[in-house]
């Protein structure tokens, strides 16, 4: 089976940076078609930040694309800072930076935690979203939070071992604690291994087809703490419980549409909350990629995600 190509390699028409607070300022750009359709990019982590690959998943004709770095990721400022770092705040951030562009509505596209960022939005704003195109679900709930601390280990239990090998074997108990001690401790050398222990957990068990992750600039080290810093920090203080999740917010945003894209072999964001959602949620398309990792860059994940931007240049 041949699967669909990114889209060529663009570079920003412009770029910039939005103040939010009196801590944080976010860097934003866009690339494509400055008069065409706009759709905005919500990324991973929390804290993983956006690369260019992911320009590449619009077509650059049509779309006028918008990314940017979420409080603490990527080129936004400071990196790391969990201070004022929320998921009600964040949801802020987006609509400001919708009027800080002008805009009067777009298209949300967003995988894994910016699945959950989709939704909240779309929560708030329902009238502000063209369509969602959600990728690995993931509803930030107690059930979640137990499979990756301790459910992926059934399947990757070698992975797991050196996860939880790490951290002693008194605190492994409550390896989110322990790790969160480490992470937020005036100690960089160890916050630095913890992050690396952290991501390299997490990379590994996000494709497919398993492989790990090695970095080696300064960058690439800085930005695994920032990463491994905010998802402790989410997992730590904004876990919802399963009555307060998004599963009980989706009459406010059952009519726009929708398609939610989950690969069957994903094992950082389960399919059972994909399909969960998708029983509340019947009128948004439902997509298993049956051969299909939780990285959006798996090609079985990649070339539907294509497909969903595709056709959604047909919705007004």
């Amino acid at each position: 089976m041949a699967f669909r190509k990114l889209y060529p390699q663009i570079r920003p028409y412009s770029t910039g940076f939005l103040t939010v607070d009196d801590i944080h300022t976010l860097y934003w750009e866009q690339s494509g078609n400055p008069d065409g359709v706009p759709i905005v990019l919500l990324h991973g982590g929390p804290g993983a930040g956006t690369i260019p690959e992911y320009r590449r998943f619009f077509d650059p004709h049509f779309y006028r694309i918008i990314m940017f770095d979420q409080r603490g990721c990527g080129r936004s400022e400071p990196l790391g800072e969990v201070r004022n770092n929320t998921p009600d705040l964040l949801v802020e951030d987006i609509e400001k930076l919708r009027q800080h562009l002008r805009i009067a509505k777009w298209h949300v596209f967003g995988g894994s935690w910016g699945s959950t960022l989709a939704m909240m939005y779309a929560a708030e704003h329902p009238d502000m979203c063209a369509s969602l195109i959600l990728r690995g679900i993931w509803l930030m709930t107690p059930e979640e939070k137990d499979w990756w601390f301790n459910g992926i280990r059934t399947v990757f239990p070698e992975v797991w071992e050196r996860f939880a090998r790490f951290i002693p074997e008194d605190e492994r108990h409550d390896l989110l604690e322990a790790y969160y001690k480490r992470l937020h401790g005036t100690d960089e050398a160890v916050q630095l291994s913890a992050a690396m222990q952290w991501v390299a957990y997490e990379s590994s068990c996000a494709t497919l087809y398993p492989h790990f992750q090695t970095m080696f600039s300064d960058d690439q080290r800085k930005s695994a703490v920032a990463m491994a810093r905010l998802e402790a920090h989410y997992f730590k203080h904004h876990v919802q419980g399963r009555n307060d999740s998004l599963l009980s917010r989706v009459d406010t945003f059952r009519h726009v549409p929708a398609v939610i894209i989950h690969g069957r072999y994903d094992m950082i964001t389960p399919l059972k909350i994909a399909y969960d959602l998708h029983t509340v949620w019947p009128e948004a398309d439902y997509v298993i990629v049956p051969d299909g990792g939780h990285s959006a860059l798996d090609p079985a994940i990649r070339d539907r995600l294509i497909a969903a931007t595709d056709n959604a240049r047909s919705i007004r």
